[in-house]
């Protein structure tokens, strides 16, 4: 059964970059992978565990996280700043 396996890993360079791509092209079951350095990302096509990528490319020796869906860091911080914008409009209309 095919699925998709989305890691965080701590990569700073193509160095990095190359690392991940040679464990991930020797690992069984493989079908496809994509690489993204500036969001860190590392997404994984094929008959593969999870468990089993997580592993793999943590042989690298980079930081390597299950990528979290679910809360998104970028959130927390937008409501702080519409909370500030609403004193300020008060002012003005004032």
């Amino acid at each position: 059964m095919s699925q998709t396996v989305v890691l965080k890993v701590g990569m700073s360079c193509q160095g990095c970059v190359g690392a991940v791509k040679r464990v991930l092209g020797k690992m069984e079951g493989v079908e496809s992978f994509d690489i993204n350095i500036e969001e860190q990302k590392v997404t994984v096509k094929g008959n593969v565990q999870p468990e089993a990528v997580f592993q793999t490319v943590s042989k690298t020796g980079k930081k390597t996280a299950f990528w979290e869906t679910e809360a998104p860091p970028a959130e927390p911080e937008v409501k702080p700043a519409e909370t500030e914008a609403k004193p300020a409009e008060t002012v003005a209309a004032a």
